[in-house]
């Protein structure tokens, strides 16, 4: 598969209707908000989820298109079976003696091995070679730096985080049951928010990890479609809005990303006064002018 040659930086906009996008556990599962300007936050940790979750529906956690942080995945296990792939034997004493030392302790990587390991990930697991991965722990396969990486995402204008009580009749115990009525609970939603979120793809990176174009089609297709796949009764309506892709002619890239960055814009289409409620309220612009793609391409020169 080819690697890619190009440098890639892109802008993200996605929105929430009647859903919390992205809870704070540490606030009790409130959407996240930047407490002094009241706009709201979802982490990169949180897009990179839903990319994930996406290739594994696609792509059925079968190499090499495997998803190393997944849900009930034993990262150690996962780094010890590529040691096993590769016949490489952990418990050797000493370790290959082309590292010249012997083993500091068994069922560890050491030397050129971990070099083998971490190569061995990159080409089994689509995230590690994408956002790469800590694989220190364990075999230790060391760390993998990845080529794309995505900032924080932040809503275009302040939102309001909405509290709701509500109820289940059902009980979880005998005991409970026997007192009737009804159980509390509460529910966090955000009425409406459009978010806006930057991304960077390195040339230079994607070489060493073995990130390919075919890899890079697939993560276009993520970000447009991965909340079809991702719907549930707490994040209400999402729905990828734009995804606007800078494409520099060269690895090391034409133009500083927030010069790109500057040329996406917005505006309000209704009373700026009036709280927006639907994406109809907003319009992206791309050089002060309107565009009908989903995805668009815009070559850098």
């Amino acid at each position: 598969m080819a690697v890619i040659n190009n440098r890639y930086d892109f802008v993200f906009f996605f929105d929430v209707k009647d859903g919390n996008p992205n809870g704070d556990p540490d606030a009790g599962n409130l959407p996240r908000i930047d407490a002094e300007t009241g706009m709201g936050l979802t982490t990169d940790v949180c897009l990179k989820r839903k990319v994930r979750n996406f290739v594994q529906v696609v792509k059925r956690c079968e190499a090499p298109y495997d998803i190393f942080i997944k849900e009930k995945a034993v990262l150690n296990n996962l780094i010890s079976d590529a040691y096993a792939k590769l016949e490489i034997d952990l418990e050797k004493i000493p370790a290959d003696e082309k590292d010249g030392k012997k083993r500091n302790k068994k069922g560890e990587a050491q030397g050129s091995e971990i070099s083998k390991g971490r190569k061995k990930m990159c080409e089994d697991f689509f995230d590690v070679r994408t956002f790469g991965a800590v694989m220190s722990t364990g075999a230790n396969a060391g760390q993998v730096r990845g080529p794309i990486q995505m900032t924080f995402a932040r809503s275009v204008e302040p939102i309001i985080a909405l509290e709701h009580s509500i109820t289940r009749v059902a009980k979880t115990t005998e005991e409970r049951a026997e007192t009737g009525g009804s159980e509390m609970g509460r529910k966090y939603t955000v009425p409406y928010g459009l978010y806006r979120a930057h991304g960077f793809i390195s040339a230079h990176l994607a070489e060493q990890t073995g990130f390919s174009t075919e890899d890079l089609e697939l993560f276009w297709n993520a970000m447009q479609q991965m909340f079809e796949h991702d719907h549930s009764a707490a994040r209400g309506l999402m729905s990828t809005r734009k995804l606007i892709v800078f494409k520099h002619d060269n690895a090391l890239g034409n133009k500083p990303a927030h010069e790109l960055f500057e040329r996406v814009t917005w505006k309000r289409t209704n009373d700026q006064f009036k709280p927006a409620r639907d994406y109809t309220d907003y319009e992206i612009l791309l050089d002060g002018e309107t565009f009908p793609e989903i995805f668009k391409v815009v070559e850098v020169k």
